[in-house]
């Protein structure tokens, strides 16, 4: 077990931040410590140890055992594992989004590491929904809690192959798919579609309080769908509802300066993070990996025993998403 420093976070650094020696691995730093400080803090930086692709892997294995592969594109994979991917490395800036939010299996804890840092820009925002939903009109807070985000898109053929054991399921296996499916089907048009279905505001793992963390942000101010995800009335999420969250977030997000070095690690169910553009991509390289806490509480929402959280999962689509 390594030693470090823990400092609390500040206003000029609003992360609890770890700092160790610059000959000291980064993989032995103990991972119940670790995980006591994020169940506490939310959003942990990691700064001073000696950080490269496999001790970044054994770190983040440790803390999470169980890992979900994002198959969102312009990644690049960096271990053989295929766990420790690069974030996208195209230039655009990204809104606020808590990772993979926009499918059921939402990873509990996200990590990124540093491996070369840009001279100037491209820095990794970093918001707490708690603090959002703190700073959000009561009468607002109000209209917004009990309400759901429905995440409905098309069901492509291998994924209907990969829950449903076939291309061309009949009706009654689209009414009753099987328990291990975490979504529901209908046909459409011709079609078929899948959907599941989120609260708007929820309660993050480690936290009585509630929260805003979703994908709304990021499909409504990226990908510029105005009704993915939609209400559960059917209707877009009101303009005037996140037009409070942006101004609410603004106050709250920190955008992170890379060192060498430097991890982040969020708990995904309470921070969001983005990034802003970035002018040079050639110099600047982030790692990520995105898993499950096994110290975890159960999650309701995701059903009973999801099988991501017993078996390290890839998606079977790779949609043309950016998440």
């Amino acid at each position: 077990m390594s030693a470090f420093t823990l400092s609390e976070p500040s206003p000029d650094l609003p992360l609890a931040t770890i700092v160790g020696g610059a000959d000291v691995p980064l993989d032995t730093l103990d991972p119940s410590q670790v995980g006591e400080h994020l169940r506490r803090y939310g959003a942990l930086l990691v700064r001073g140890f000696a950080t490269e692709v496999a001790s970044f892997e054994r770190f983040a294995r440790t803390l999470c055992p169980i890992s979900v592969f994002n198959e969102s594109p312009d990644r690049e994979t960096l271990s053989a594992e295929t766990t420790v991917q690069t974030v996208n490395l195209g230039t655009d800036p990204f809104p606020l989004h808590p990772e993979l939010s926009r499918e059921p299996w939402r990873p509990d804890a996200c990590l990124f590491a540093c491996f070369a840092a840009p001279s100037s820009d491209g820095e990794t925002t970093v918001c707490d929904g708690v603090g959002i939903v703190e700073r959000l009109p009561a009468a607002l807070v109000e209209q917004m809690k009990g309400r759901r985000l429905l995440y409905i898109q098309a069901a492509p053929p291998e994924l209907l192959q990969h829950w449903l054991g076939t291309l061309t399921p009949d009706d009654t296996l689209l009414a009753s798919p099987p328990a291990s499916c975490p979504y529901w089907f209908r046909r459409v048009r011709g079609g078929i579609i899948r959907g599941f279905s989120r609260p708007l505001l929820h309660r993050p793992l480690f936290d009585d309080r509630i929260c805003f963390g979703n994908f709304v942000l990021f499909a409504r101010d990226y990908l510029h769908r105005p009704n993915f995800p939609c209400l559960d009335d059917g209707q877009p999420v009101p303009e005037t509802w996140l037009g409070a969250i942006r101004e609410a977030a603004a106050t709250l997000t920190y955008a992170h300066r890379w060192q060498p070095g430097d991890v982040l690690v969020l708990d995904n169910s309470r921070f969001m993070h983005g990034r802003r553009a970035i002018s040079d991509p050639r110099g600047r390289r982030i790692a990520s990996y995105f898993g499950y806490l096994p110290f975890a509480p159960a999650q309701p929402e995701e059903g009973k025993d999801p099988f991501w959280r017993s078996r390290s999962f890839t998606p079977p689509t790779r949609e043309r998403m950016r998440a």
